[in-house]
C-alpha cells in the first residue's frame, strides 16, 4: 500500500490541537517501546523521529496520512509522549496531563488507541494502568506487542502472558524489523476509519477492546 505521510504539527497545549476532522489513530506506550518505529513502518517512510534515548517525544505529534489521488487525509497518526521513564524532567512530565489527558478524554476525532507493549518483556504496571484508563474513558483500543521478532520461539507464550496480565481478548504482534503484523494492523485501522466516516461504507477488521 502506497501512502503519502506528512508531519502536521506538534502540540503541548490542547488549544493548539488541529481542528477535528479525519479519524485519528493514537499511538501510546512506555518510553522506548517502539512507537516511532511502528509509525514509520506503517507509513513506509521515516515520518516520526526515532531515538535511542527514551522519553524524547515530549509533545503530541500529528501526522496526516493521504492516499494517492485524494486531496484530503484519510487518517491522522497521533504520536503521544511515552510514559514511565524517570529521566524525563518531573516538571515536563507534570505538564503532560494538561494536554495528554484532554486529548484522550475529549478529542472527538480520536477513533482508535493503539496501546503498545514490548513483546520481549512482561507487562508492566504502567501498561495495565493505561488499559484501565482507556476503559474508564470509554476509548476504543487494541493492544499491539512491538519488537515481536525479539521474542523468537517464545512469542506465542509471551503474547498469552501479556493478554492475561492486561485482561484483554487479543494482542496483535508487530515487528518493525520483519513486517510481522503490518497488514493486519492496516486492515484494522482502515476498518475503523470507514466506520467513523459517514460517507464511506463499513469495513471488516480485527477485534477491538471497547467499553462503548
Amino acid at each position: 500500500m502506497r501512502i503519502h505521510p506528512s508531519f502536521l504539527l506538534s502540540s503541548s497545549d490542547a488549544r493548539q490541537f488541529p481542528p477535528p476532522g479525519a479519524p485519528e489513530i493514537a499511538f501510546l506506550g512506555r518510553s522506548n517501546v517502539g512507537k516511532s518505529s511502528l509509525i514509520n513502518a506503517l507509513a513506509g517512510a521515516k515520518t516520526a523521529k526515532t531515538s535511542n534515548l527514551p522519553g524524547r517525544t515530549q509533545t503530541i505529534n500529528f501526522f496526516e496520512i493521504r492516499w494517492p489521488g485524494r486531496p484530503n487525509p484519510e487518517l491522522l497518526f497521533v504520536d503521544l509522549p511515552g510514559y514511565g521513564f524517570a529521566r524525563v524532567p518531573r516538571e515536563v512530565s507534570a505538564q503532560w496531563q494538561k494536554f495528554v489527558d484532554p486529548y484522550l478524554t475529549h478529542r472527538s476525532s480520536l477513533s482508535l488507541c493503539l496501546c503498545l507493549v514490548d513483546a520481549s518483556v512482561p507487562a508492566q504496571k504502567s501498561d495495565a494502568q493505561l488499559v484501565e484508563f482507556l476503559r474508564h474513558v470509554e476509548r476504543r483500543f487494541v493492544v499491539v506487542a512491538t519488537k515481536a521478532d525479539r521474542a523468537g520461539s517464545r512469542l506465542h507464550s509471551a503474547l498469552e502472558a501479556l493478554r492475561q496480565a492486561l485482561g484483554v481478548e487479543k494482542i496483535m504482534p508487530f515487528s518493525a524489523k520483519t513486517g510481522l503484523g503490518k497488514d493486519e494492523l492496516w486492515k484494522l485501522m482502515r476498518s475503523v476509519a470507514k466506520r467513523t466516516m459517514p460517507e464511506q461504507d463499513s469495513g471488516e477488521g480485527g477485534s477491538l477492546e471497547s467499553t462503548g
